[in-house]
């Protein structure tokens, strides 16, 4: 983890061929968020970007290094202390022995916070 005590994975499971749903807890005492912003948390995407990176090396079982992002959407902000927990659908595609593909749907309950699609090399 990048980020020492910044989430919890509190599940990462296969639910069919893939694909595969994680649900993060984000650790809102984190020193992250007093920068990120005083007084109105906000989850910077980087950091978004980077939990979807760990958990597709979880998936993967090796190092990843991003190659593209494309179809970048945020389409709410992520505050820590309204939604901790987050709901992360990911499809993992491509030849996993050189290149992995990954679509991600993030959702806090039934709002979608964040879209992409990351080509990540295995390091």
């Amino acid at each position: 983890m990048l980020l020492k005590d910044f989430y919890t994975v509190e599940k990462l499971e296969n639910v069919s061929e893939g694909k595969y749903n994680a649900t993060v807890h984000l650790n809102k005492q984190h020193d992250i968020f007093k920068g990120h912003f005083p007084g109105n948390p906000v989850t910077p995407g980087v950091c978004m970007m980077q939990i979807i990176k760990e958990l597709s090396q979880e998936i993967v079982g090796s190092s990843l290094f991003m190659i593209s992002s494309s179809n970048v959407k945020f389409m709410a902000l992520i505050n820590p202390e309204v939604h901790p927990l987050l709901r992360l659908e990911l499809e993992i595609s491509g030849d996993l022995n050189t290149e992995v593909k990954v679509k991600n749907t993030t959702f806090f309950e039934e709002t979608v916070a964040l879209k992409l699609t990351n080509t990540y090399k295995k390091a």
